[in-house]
């Protein structure tokens, strides 16, 4: 088993952006209008041209800083909203109001964009460096052996705590107690590991337990008049930058679950993958995919709406994390085992900012301005 660091920065002022981001669910770009969206710091204006291609452009004009989100869709080009410039999904500006001739300099960014698992994801660094390989695995997301649906929440909090959130879910027993949390998430052991550069894993079994409500309401959807004991899993998948696939399930004890044999049982995965928008702000799209009873709409939407409650406790919770950190800004974060998923994330994050040349530790930030607090403390180990 790989040691996880015992002491990484957490202190981070910026995002990697040489990384796959999703934008947004690919059902909200659309031709009618431009779509709004911060993507690790970088503001963009994304839509679909009349062959359904996602484009994304920096979201300012040229001209004089205009939000080209504000603006119209005009064809396969973009129109500003202010003096009516239109770019096309290079960026390019191919008219200018009242003139005839069109400055050669007059451009804006544009941004690699692709779809994929029911997502649109953009590239905000080096474009050339764009590799579609390079997207996260969520492939349970369209697999026609997996059925599910999720939602979006824009959380007041730095990314970087989402990720914390979902790599440690012994906070399960104390947040989440009358749904899917049970005392014997802390009690049970767990191997964390470190997969290649950009992955990390952290697996949990618990053997002979009784399911908890959320659990056992999906074990009679499955198994009617289901009773007794349960084998319960969790394996987080983590890939870089920000996604976090967690496979999660039970099964009558004893029936090889923990050998393989997941039959007797319900899998789901709850799939994961948070976007940076500002130091403060991110954008978490979430969805749980299962693969029992297929066909259930009713199970699906039930499905959708029990993990969208589970999910608003943890948002409060993020929430309040993030202002008690903006309220004390020279606190330091302790790292227990528990917290060995989380660092190895932050260790490989730091990583990646390192290798695009920036210091997690030097950039400007919410702690440089007067009076402003932390988005992100540091971790100190304890043991």
């Amino acid at each position: 088993m790989d040691t996880p660091p015992r002491s990484v920065t957490a202190k981070v002022f910026d995002f990697p952006r040489n990384a796959w981001y999703v934008a947004a669910w690919d059902h909200e770009v659309t031709a009618k209008a431009p779509m709004a969206r911060t993507v690790a710091g970088v503001p963009m204006a994304l839509w679909r041209t009349s062959d359904g291609t996602v484009s994304a452009l920096a979201d300012a004009c040229w001209h004089r800083l205009a939000p080209l989100s504000m603006g119209t869709v005009r064809g396969d080009e973009l129109q500003c909203p202010y003096h009516g410039l239109r770019y096309n999904s290079s960026g390019r500006c191919t008219a200018m109001p009242a003139q005839r001739t069109v400055n050669p300099s007059a451009a804006v960014p544009a941004y690699p964009v692709l779809e994929r698992y029911r997502y649109v994801w953009v590239w905000p660094g080096d474009p050339d460096l764009a590799d579609p390989g390079l997207v996260p695995d969520m492939h349970q997301m369209d697999d026609p052996a997996w059925a599910g649906d999720g939602l979006t929440i824009e959380a007041g909090c730095n990314y970087q705590l989402v990720l914390d959130n979902l790599m440690d879910l012994t906070h399960e027993e104390f947040v989440h107690a009358g749904s899917i949390g049970q005392a014997e998430l802390s009690e049970s052991e767990f191997e964390v590991t470190r997969d290649g550069e950009r992955r990390a894993t952290v697996a949990r079994w618990m053997r002979d337990i009784d399911p908890p409500p959320f659990w056992l309401k999906n074990m009679r959807d499955a198994f009617p008049g289901f009773s007794g004991k349960v084998d319960r899993w969790q394996i987080i998948h983590y890939e870089a930058p920000g996604t976090i696939c967690i496979d999660v399930g039970v099964a009558k004890a004893g029936t090889g679950a923990p050998e393989g044999d997941r039959s007797q049982g319900v899998n789901g995965y709850v799939m994961n993958t948070i976007t940076p928008a500002t130091d403060r702000t991110c954008h978490y799209f979430w969805a749980f995919m299962r693969n029992y009873r297929l066909e259930s709409q009713l199970i699906t939407t039930q499905l959708r709406e029990g993990v969208h409650g589970v999910f608003a406790e943890d948002e409060a919770m993020l929430i309040a994390q993030q202002r008690a950190i903006d309220a004390n800004p020279d606190h330091a974060f302790y790292s227990l085992n528990v917290d060995g998923g989380g660092m190895w994330v932050r260790r490989i994050l730091d990583e990646m900012l390192a290798a695009e040349g920036r210091d997690p530790d030097a950039g400007a930030g919410p702690g440089s301005g007067p009076g402003s607090g932390t988005a992100a403390p540091r971790l100190r180990p304890v043991g």
